[in-house]
């Protein structure tokens, strides 16, 4: 015989082992599979659930706006800062001019009790300030199309006058430059 057939040959690995983990990972990916599918809620039912949830917060925030008061502290109001007329002769013209305007401040609404009791200790003083604006514009500046800049110029003067930026803007009720 020969030496060769003598020899036994190796036993054969059993295919058991190799079976079970397959079959493990397969039960584990096909488990997921399923409680994916059943347990997540579809694109429909997530959408149905949040329109759900928003009609909720909208129902109580319009309940909880009609027991509320309204706060209308911040709301801005005219304040009336008078009418004026000036006659004056602007600088490098022997022109005399008279102009004509009412001029209105705007401040918010829980302002205006200190706008009005500042206004009236410092009135005077505002309309020598305004004078004096007025007479050193030139007549581009006070023409209709270059009111922008006396406004922001007024405005400086008037919140420099009361000593705080209280007055948020100002603006014409009426303007008008006559030349005499």
């Amino acid at each position: 015989m020969s030496a060769e057939a003598e020899t036994p040959s190796p036993p054969k690995k059993s295919m058991m082992p190799k079976l079970m983990i397959g079959g493990f990972i397969a039960f584990i990916v096909i488990a997921e599979s399923m409680i994916f599918f059943l347990m997540v809620p579809s694109a429909d039912d997530v959408a149905k659930l949040a329109e759900q949830r928003l009609r909720e917060r909208l129902e109580e925030k319009m309940k909880s706006h009609d027991e509320e008061v309204v706060d209308d502290s911040h709301s801005i109001e005219e304040f009336s800062l008078g009418d004026f007329s000036l006659n004056f002769t602007p600088g490098g013209t022997e022109s005399n001019y008279r102009i004509e305007f009412g001029l209105f401040g705007t401040v918010k609404k829980k302002d205006l009790s200190k706008v009005e009791e500042l206004y009236k200790k410092r009135e005077g003083r505002f309309q020598n300030r305004l004078m004096l604006e007025i007479r050193n514009a030139t007549i581009d500046e006070l023409t209709e199309s270059q009111l922008g800049l006396i406004q922001r110029r007024i405005l400086a003067t008037t919140n420099e006058i009361l000593e705080e930026p209280i007055i948020l803007g100002v603006g014409f009720k009426h303007y008008q430059v006559f030349e005499e």
